[in-house]
């Protein structure tokens, strides 16, 4: 899969990671809250992830 250049990511263990560069490959990502008030980039998380070794 390609790298998305608008989209930089440094989580190697995720299924959409470039894997020779430090982007996604998805075409858009869903960010999320942790908390009911995000104040800080802590509070959020990229809700697209999906560990490479996870199985349907």
């Amino acid at each position: 899969m390609d790298k998305n250049p608008s989209i930089q990511c440094i989580v190697s263990e995720c299924r959409y990671h470039a894997g020779n560069a430090d982007y996604c490959t998805l075409d858009q990502i869903s960010v999320g809250r942790v908390d009911s008030v995000s104040n800080k980039s802590e509070d959020t998380d990229c809700e697209s992830f999906i560990a490479k070794d996870k199985t349907f």
